[in-house]
């Protein structure tokens, strides 16, 4: 455990930031999932609605700085590209 006050201060605010980060990254993780079902369910609205929905939650993410740039364009790409199979 750490002695200095600077040094606890800091170990609070990263448990902070990490379970917001968590939070996060567990809702894009839950975006994905529902699209991800209903392309195998063959319901092409329904992907479609999930696609709009987990890309806003993936592009959120990015801009929080949770997820690369590059790692969200790309997640989002391949969900397109599922959902584009249907």
């Amino acid at each position: 455990m750490a002695n200095i006050k600077s040094a606890k201060k800091r170990i609070l605010t990263s448990a902070k930031k990490a379970a917001a980060n968590k939070a996060v990254k567990s809702s894009v993780k839950t975006a994905i999932k529902k699209v991800h079902k209903a392309v195998e369910a063959g319901d092409k609205e329904a992907a479609a609605a999930a696609l709009i929905a987990a890309e806003a939650t993936i592009d959120k993410a990015a801009s929080k700085g949770v997820l690369h740039k590059n790692n969200a364009s790309r997640k989002v790409s391949r969900l397109a590209g599922t959902v584009s199979k249907i």
